[in-house]
């Protein structure tokens, strides 16, 4: 789980990081072309909800008896990584 924060941490990061140029009113240059931002975005979702999922299919195969509430868990986790993505996609573009 903690495993899990650290990259949700890093993806707010990266979001916050690449979506400052977004939110500009005016005209702004960057270093970066706003489609590599956002396909780094996307990559960090998805490693996260790999490491995500990887995490609770160990957890369940060691206690099986709490595997709905894993599942549940793993979820809600999965669903607010993937709105932090489409939020860094639309930013970005």
């Amino acid at each position: 789980m903690i495993k899990a924060a650290r990259t949700a941490m890093w993806t707010v990061g990266l979001l916050l990081a690449l979506a400052a140029p977004a939110a500009a009113q005016e005209t702004v240059t960057t270093l970066m072309p706003p489609q590599i931002g956002a396909g780094l975005a996307v990559l960090g979702a998805a490693i996260g909800i790999g490491m995500l999922a990887k995490g609770s299919v160990e957890s369940v195969a060691r206690q099986p008896e709490s595997s709905g509430t894993i599942q549940v868990l793993m979820i809600i986790a999965a669903a607010l990584i993937e709105g932090l993505a489409f939020f860094a996609v639309i930013m970005c573009s």
